[in-house]
C-alpha cells in the first residue's frame, strides 16, 4: 500500500520552490518519466512537488519509504531501485536518519550509471523551500559560471571575514572545479537548493572561523554558531589547532576530525553562490549555499575533484560576511559579490 495520496494538503507558498525544482532545475519534459522518493516527515513538500510534476505531463511514481520497512533503512527497497532504472529524472525528498547512507548510495549508483537527472533534497523543509528553492536559478547559474571560470584561471584565493577568518588557498591549473548551481544535467546530479562552486585545493593555510554552521549531525545539534564560533588553524591543508567556547562542540568536532588519518585534511574548498540565501538558518543543506566560503574536512569526493586520498568522514564548515579575492581581483565584499549581474 502506498501511503502517499494526492489529497495530501499543502501550503500554496511551497509552489514556487516546487515549480523551480521541476521546471528550472530538473527541466522535466512531458515525454519523460520521474521517480519521487519521500517519507512521512516530508509528505507536504512531496505533495507540492507532485502538483508541479502533474502539470508537466510527465509519467511518475511516488514512493514513501515507511511503506516498505522500518526506518532507518539499511538498503533501498528493490521496487524503488527497479522503478528508478526506468526513469530519466528522480528526486529524493526525505528527512535523513542515522545509518541510511548505504541505502542512498545504492540509489546514487543507479543515478550515476543511468545518467539520471537527480535532485537531492535531503532534509528539505518549509523554510528552505521558501528561501533557497525560491532563487532565480538561471541567475545563480550565470554567477556560478563566471566565478568558476575565474577560479580555474587563478593561482590563489584569499578570504577574510568579520569573524576573524584569514585564509589563502593555493590553486593550480590542474585542479578540477565543479559548478553545482541548481541547474542539473545528466552528467552530474545535484543537491537542491543548488548554488556553489568547489574544488579540492592544492594547499591551504590560515585561520578559518566557523561562525555559521558545521555539518553532518552536529548541525542539527548545535545550529548557528555565531555566538560560540569554532576557530580552526590550518597549516598545509591540515587542522593544526582548534578553539571554541562551547567545550561540548569542541570535543565532538575533535573526535570527528581525528577518526582517520585524513579526517583533519581539507577535502573541499567551496564558494556559495545562491544569492537568494541571505542568512544562516542552522541547516547545512541551505547554509552551505550562502554566498561566501565554506570548507569541508575529510573525504574529498574524488569522483568530483582531482584528489585520490580517502577518508570515512566529511564535515562542512560554513562562515559568514566574507571579503574574497581571486589573485588580485576582489570578487566579494561584506558577503556580496562584485561580479556583474550578481545583486
Amino acid at each position: 500500500m502506498n501511503s502517499f495520496s494526492r489529497d495530501v494538503e499543502f501550503d500554496t507558498e511551497l509552489c514556487q520552490g516546487a515549480f523551480n525544482a521541476l521546471n528550472i532545475c530538473l527541466q522535466v519534459q512531458p515525454d519523460e518519466r520521474l521517480t519521487l522518493i519521500t517519507d512521512t516527515a516530508t509528505l507536504e513538500i512531496a505533495a507540492a512537488l507532485v502538483s508541479e510534476i502533474e502539470k508537466t505531463g510527465s509519467r511518475h511514481s511516488v514512493f514513501v519509504l515507511e511503506d516498505f520497512m522500518p526506518r532507518p533503512l539499511k538498503t533501498m527497497p528493490p521496487v524503488i531501485l527497479d522503478d528508478l532504472r526506468k526513469s530519466q529524472v528522480s528526486i529524493l525528498a526525505v528527512k535523513t536518519q542515522s545509518g541510511e547512507l548505504p541505502s542512498r548510495r545504492e540509489m546514487i549508483n543507479i543515478v550515476n550509471r543511468n545518467k539520471i537527472r537527480h535532485g537531492h533534497m535531503v532534509n528539505i523543509n518549509r523554510q528552505i523551500m521558501l528561501e533557497g528553492m525560491g532563487a532565480d536559478f538561471n541567475k545563480v547559474d550565470a554567477i556560478s559560471a563566471k566565478l568558476v571560470e575565474k577560479a580555474r584561471n587563478s593561482r590563489f584565493i584569499r578570504a577574510t571575514s568579520k569573524g576573524g577568518t584569514e585564509i589563502e588557498a593555493e590553486l593550480s591549473p590542474t585542479l578540477k572545479w565543479l559548478k553545482t548551481s541548481g541547474i542539473i544535467s545528466p552528467d552530474k546530479w545535484g543537491n537542491l537548493p543548488g548554488g556553489e562552486i568547489f574544488t579540492s585545493p592544492y594547499n591551504i593555510n590560515g585561520v578559518f572561523v566557523v561562525d555559521g554552521v558545521v555539518g553532518d549531525y552536529l548541525c542539527e545539534k548545535y545550529g548557528d554558531l555565531q555566538d560560540t564560533p569554532l576557530t580552526i588553524e590550518i597549516v598545509d591543508s591540515r587542522i593544526k589547532h582548534l578553539n571554541c567556547a562551547n567545550e561540548e562542540l569542541l570535543d565532538e568536532f575533535v573526535r570527528y576530525t581525528t577518526t582517520d588519518e585524513n579526517s583533519d585534511r581539507v577535502g573541499e574548498f567551496a564558494i556559495g553562490t545562491n544569492i537568494a540565501v541571505k542568512n544562516i538558518i542552522g541547516h547545512i543543506l541551505q547554509d552551505e549555499k550562502l554566498p561566501g566560503i565554506h570548507l569541508a574536512f575529510g573525504h574529498p569526493y574524488p569522483e568530483h575533484t582531482h584528489q585520490t586520498w580517502d577518508s570515512v568522514t566529511h564535515i562542512d564548515c560554513v562562515g559568514r560576511d566574507f571579503d574574497i579575492w581571486m589573485d588580485d581581483e576582489q570578487i566579494m565584499k561584506n558577503g556580496r559579490f562584485k561580479v556583474n549581474g550578481s545583486a
